[in-house]
């Protein structure tokens, strides 16, 4: 994947001016920063990388007295999770039923359910709190003969662990073609390949899908699912449920509010470390 390279600098600078940048930044889609002594730099995939709404945030920076600039260059195109591939995750175990592992940790014990990742430059391990809620969630669901729309795939590792509980098929879609072509291959690892299908593209993809889905998963950041969540609804059948993640517990208002404007009903939350997870009703 590719990503953009923003250089911000402060005046004056502080420390608590750069954590509240970071935070404003992490919610126009940047998933890292650095220090460089003069500021922050971070960086954000292009395809999400929107200035105008970046600039938007900025203008309502709480600290009226910080002048805040920036520069946008190309980042070196590499592996970012190169080292972190190689080193692999320890196994996650998600409500005592399920374990996510890798190829090279292996579970010292046996579950219900077990998931292998090969994360090849894909976001969803299951170390990350919004997975593990989603994951959870699916645990607590009847999936039996279900068909299931996953929106920014990553991994795979919704869809297949829907459909390792039952799920009858799985549709995910991905902006990144690393991580469409990644889940493909987990899928494969996995052997649910044959009812997963992963495909290229944004949510204008879901216009091109036929039939309606039973439940919809998007484990994406807050600005995204609040653009998207129409064409969302746009492919829920009758009593669908959506599973919402990737965002702040302080967002929550914001995205139950929309969903109401759209004809859906909060049933239940997550919670974890500051990150949240809910669960919205088509009536």
């Amino acid at each position: 994947m590719k990503y953009y390279e923003v250089n911000f600098s402060l005046t004056p600078l502080s420390s608590d001016a750069c954590d509240l940048l970071a935070a404003i930044a992490g919610e126009a889609g940047f998933e890292s920063f650095e220090d460089t002594g003069e500021g922050l730099k971070g960086y954000v995939q292009q395809p999400l990388f929107d200035p105008s709404a970046l600039d938007a945030l900025l203008q309502s920076f709480p600290f009226p007295d910080v002048s805040i600039n920036y520069t946008v260059s190309e980042a070196e195109n590499r592996d970012w999770n190169e080292q972190w591939e190689q080193e692999g995750f320890q196994p996650i175990v998600v409500d005592g039923q399920l374990v996510i592992h890798d190829g090279r940790h292996l579970p010292d014990a046996e579950y219900p359910i077990s998931i292998e990742i090969d994360a090849r430059l894909a976001f969803g391990t299951g170390t990350h709190e919004t997975t593990r809620m989603v994951c959870s969630t699916l645990l607590g669901l009847p999936l039996e003969g279900r068909r299931l729309l996953d929106c920014g795939t990553g991994t795979g590792i919704l869809s297949i662990c829907a459909l390792k509980l039952g799920a009858a098929e799985a549709v995910g879609y991905d902006i990144d073609e690393w991580s469409a072509d990644n889940a493909r291959h987990n899928a494969v690892i996995n052997r649910v390949d044959d009812h997963f299908q992963s495909l290229l593209g944004d949510a204008v993809i879901i216009d091109q899908l036929s039939g309606t889905f039973d439940i919809v998963m998007a484990n994406i950041n807050r600005n995204i699912l609040l653009a998207d969540m129409p064409r969302f609804c746009s492919k829920m059948a009758p009593n669908a449920l959506l599973i919402l993640s990737g965002f702040y517990t302080s967002d929550i208002p914001l995205l139950v509010d929309k969903a109401r404007s759209l004809g859906l009903t909060l049933v239940s939350q997550k919670e974890d470390n500051g990150w949240a997870c809910i669960v919205l009703a088509k009536g």
